[in-house]
């Protein structure tokens, strides 16, 4: 995984022969946005383009990107507000240069918003948008592989992990305000597990095709309206509550960490609705999500086990939410199925 202060520099000349149309480079600008890829602002004198150099190694082959592509001009051409790549000259989407993988799309004016910023009525939008997403890939998708399970985690492996984490944060020096939270939520999260190690969900069937990392950084709004979803890498199986899940503890989080119940409701009753859901499939999906959280330390394991401090800012909220939630757990799981 690159690190923060890595700086890569895309083969603009290169790059640009294979796309002739594109015209000649003006500007080169970092999108400061995303923690895996790269993305770029590239002007030219055709205009303006989104450039993706892809790096996060599960996903950063040539044959897995295109099969990403060609899920968004599908999805494209069933009307859902995407931005498909460009193919350059010889008809390929995927630009293959000094052993890297880049991309052009066309550049989306628009703007990040998330749970705060949108209305009763954009939440019921943002429910109905992810739900016509799902039934979509169903559409253009092969059918998933059958039988496969996802297994939640095992609380006897989470506590290593927390003692482990704990020894790195104390011996932290000098430590600082993020290391002395890490501690306090790390004993917090000892004491929750020994005492919910009992809900631990059974196996998931993987019930379809997904975005996979469906957040306010990959949704680009024009006014009120999403505009494009971008950053399609994690697209795969998975249970599909699940995301719509994952997506609104991330949507609708307050800075104190907990959920804005009402945006919640608003937005899970037009996702049902949309994809088909029955209020069963989506609380047992709650119920995995929260445990899920109860048991996911990657912020921290980016810091201490990585170096890598680009999602610290996110670990206040994020690590009072599954505090919260477990306290409010009847209250989340109603918003999400009533």
């Amino acid at each position: 995984m690159p690190r923060s202060s890595e700086t890569l520099v895309p083969p603009l000349g290169a790059l640009l022969r294979r796309y002739r149309e594109a015209g000649e480079p003006l500007s080169c600008e970092p999108v400061t946005q995303g923690l895996l890829n790269r993305g770029y602002r590239l002007a030219t004198t055709r205009g303006a383009y989104f450039l993706k150099q892809h790096l996060d190694a599960p996903t950063a082959d040539r044959d897995t990107i295109s099969r990403q592509h060609r899920a968004t001009q599908r999805l494209h051409a069933l009307g859902l507000p995407v931005a498909p790549p460009l193919a350059d000259s010889a008809g390929r989407t995927v630009a293959v240069i000094g052993g890297r993988c880049y991309a052009l799309h066309p550049w989306v004016d628009g703007r990040h918003r998330d749970g705060a910023q949108l209305s009763a009525g954009g939440s019921r939008r943002l429910g109905l948008l992810l739900g016509r997403v799902h039934t979509c890939l169903e559409q253009v998708m092969e059918p998933p592989p059958p039988g496969e399970e996802h297994e939640s985690a095992r609380p006897e492996e989470t506590l290593r992990v927390i003692d482990e984490l704990l020894r790195l944060a104390r011996a932290r020096r000098p430590r600082d305000g993020f290391d002395e939270l890490a501690v306090h939520r790390l004993l917090q999260r000892r004491r929750l597990l020994a005492e919910h190690a009992h809900r631990r969900p059974p196996p998931a069937s993987a019930a379809g095709w997904v975005h996979g990392d469906f957040h306010p950084l990959n949704l680009l709004y024009r006014g009120a309206e999403p505009a494009a979803i971008v950053d399609w890498d994690r697209l795969g199986v998975q249970p599909r509550a699940e995301e719509a899940v994952r997506a609104a503890a991330i949507f609708f989080v307050r800075p104190a960490g907990e959920l804005a119940l009402t945006k919640v409701r608003a937005y899970a009753r037009d996702y049902r609705r949309a994809a088909g859901v029955d209020a069963d499939e989506l609380a047992a999906a709650v119920h995995r999500v929260w445990w899920e959280r109860l048991n996911d330390f990657w912020i921290l394991r980016w810091r201490y086990q990585l170096d890598d401090r680009r999602a610290d800012p996110q670990f206040p909220a994020a690590s009072a939410l599954v505090v919260w939630w477990t306290r409010e757990y009847d209250a989340v799981r109603d918003a999400f199925t009533g």
